[in-house]
């Protein structure tokens, strides 16, 4: 599943012939962007009760489960609606070989059978600003790549420090745009969490890998958990006196369905989006880095199945850790497919050639000439490491050291031998600064969406 970033949303008319408004946007930005367009197409509400900051709202209502899924608040009494996947991993936890609920399903019937997982949070959304002028006004072109994270990161933390209210608030600033926009992010978290019901796993995950990540799928992808606090409401470690958590916001069910043509709108917390990776990155993840992922998982897989299948307790125990792996194994591999078959970084290329002819023009070729062939360089240069990153990745998530395959062992031997080799790489890699490439790609032209991509490089790599 997607890591989380911020709660973001994207909506549509669903019209025979309407496509959704593609992207991901911010919730403080939707008055200025979003609210008259969504308007146009059916929106009955205001921005305001969407994203309010001195007022319930939307927002209060939708949350991020344990760390990573979309989650919505249904009822004054805070019981919570999740996938079945998302909430797989609690559902586990609970089960034994006497009450297997992961197989045969649970059901409270009254709050005092509500079952308590160790480790299981609730995040709800408070707020969010741009600090982007605040951070960037502090650091310039002629600092190293080092001393201005360092700078970065001292003011992150004090921004974090500010906001959190002595720890009442969990605070998290983001870099967007490959560190151009700095915005930060206040939550709250409840940590009592107790499982209300779940659907057998004939039901919630039905169709099993084979239908992941495919559609239409015909799968109960759900299940129930309810969030306590303390009888102020506010957050409390698990006590048998904390009580139903009574939500600022909570959504209304309609029983009367719906017609063709009702606008739609998804509210929720993706994770981030790779949408702007070129040309030569498309190439690295299709032959380099994902098969790599799907080689080692599936080896990974294959060992936990193995003794999955003779004892229960074992099954029980690696449940959630075997289709976390197989989730991610499906994911990569569909990537692959698809990317090939649209020949994605074709498309890229032809935009990245129209982008090259206008770097070249005498105006522009001094700060964007170059940019193409610096981005090329940094992917070639690190196609081999990331091969063998996600062979290891692909290995320690299933926490398992099976006997490798040919092809995975035998890369993994002589990447460790060949010490030249892997001295010359981690200096190449080294050679490409992330200050220069903030610098020289230039904006889009689009409207800033809230889109977050992935750095084409990192400090210390």
């Amino acid at each position: 599943m997607m890591k989380k970033v911020a709660l973001l949303f994207v909506f549509c008319a669903a019209t025979l012939f309407a496509m959704a408004d593609e992207g991901m946007w911010f919730l403080m930005h939707i008055k200025r962007l979003n609210e008259a367009d969504m308007q146009k197409k059916g929106l009955q509400l205001t921005a305001e009760e969407i994203y309010s900051i001195n007022h319930s709202s939307l927002k209060d209502a939708i949350v991020q489960f344990n760390g990573g899924c979309t989650a919505e608040i249904v009822s004054p009494n805070g019981l919570v609606f999740t996938n079945h996947h998302c909430g797989y991993g609690a559902i586990a936890e609970l089960s034994t070989k006497e009450n297997d609920y992961l197989t045969n399903g649970f059901w409270a019937k009254n709050y005092n059978e509500e079952l308590k997982p160790k480790s299981l949070y609730v995040r709800f959304f408070v707020r969010m600003d741009d600090v982007t002028k605040r951070i960037l006004s502090l650091v310039n072109d002629k600092m190293s790549e080092k001393e201005r994270n360092a700078i970065i990161q001292k003011e992150i933390a004090k921004i974090e420090k500010e906001n959190s209210e002595n720890g009442k608030y969990v605070v998290n600033v983001k870099s967007f745009y490959n560190g151009n926009e700095y915005y930060y992010f206040v939550y709250q978290d409840y940590h009592d969490v107790r499982l209300v019901g779940t659907p057998p796993s004939s039901i919630g995950k039905f169709g099993g890998d084979t239908d992941n990540w495919e559609w239409p799928r015909h799968t109960g992808d759900f299940s129930i958990f309810r969030v306590y606090g303390d009888k102020d409401g506010n957050p409390a470690p698990y006590s048998k006196d904390n009580v139903p958590l009574k939500p600022k916001h909570y959504l209304p069910i309609s029983l009367k369905g719906f017609q063709e043509g009702d606008f739609s709108m998804i509210l929720g917390y993706p994770g981030r989006t790779n949408r702007w990776m070129p040309a030569a990155g498309i190439d690295q993840n299709v032959f380099y880095a994902y098969p790599a992922w799907v080689e080692a998982s599936k080896v990974g897989m294959d060992a936990m199945k193995r003794h999955m299948d003779k004892d229960q307790e074992v099954n029980i125990n690696y449940a959630s850790k075997y289709s976390s792996v197989a989730n991610y194994w499906k994911n990569r591999q569909g990537m692959i497919d698809a990317l090939t078959k649209h020949k994605t970084s074709a498309t890229k290329r032809k935009a990245e050639k129209k982008f090259l002819k206008w770097a070249s023009k005498p105006a522009n070729k001094e700060q964007y000439g170059d940019v193409i062939q610096i981005i090329n360089d940094y992917y070639a240069s690190t196609n081999l490491k990331a091969r063998h990153d996600n062979y290891l990745t692909g290995m320690l998530r299933s926490s398992t050291f099976a006997t490798l395959p040919y092809s995975l062992g035998n890369g993994l031997k002589q990447y460790a031998a060949n010490e030249n080799n892997r001295k010359e790489l981690k200096t190449s890699s080294r050679g490409f600064h992330c200050r220069q490439l903030r610098k020289t790609i230039p904006s889009t032209g689009n409207r800033r969406l809230g889109r977050r991509t992935k750095p084409l490089c990192s400090q210390g790599r």
